[in-house]
């Protein structure tokens, strides 16, 4: 079975630049407290990476 990675919103993205909410969304994450769980792949791994500041990460 494939590894999963659990992401959960921690701050928002108001006045943050369109690039890092564009990530944000597509992670699956529309608000503050809103969690998803993805695939662990170099690709999300990456966009992990770009908002880790906004994001708490659960292997």
């Amino acid at each position: 079975m494939a590894n999963k990675i659990k992401v959960k919103q921690i701050r928002s993205t108001t006045g943050r630049p369109g690039k890092q909410r564009k990530i944000m969304h597509s992670l699956g994450l529309r608000g503050i407290g809103k969690q998803n769980e993805l695939p662990d792949n170099p690709a999300v791994r990456g966009m992990v990476t770009k908002v880790q500041h906004l994001i708490e990460v659960t292997e």
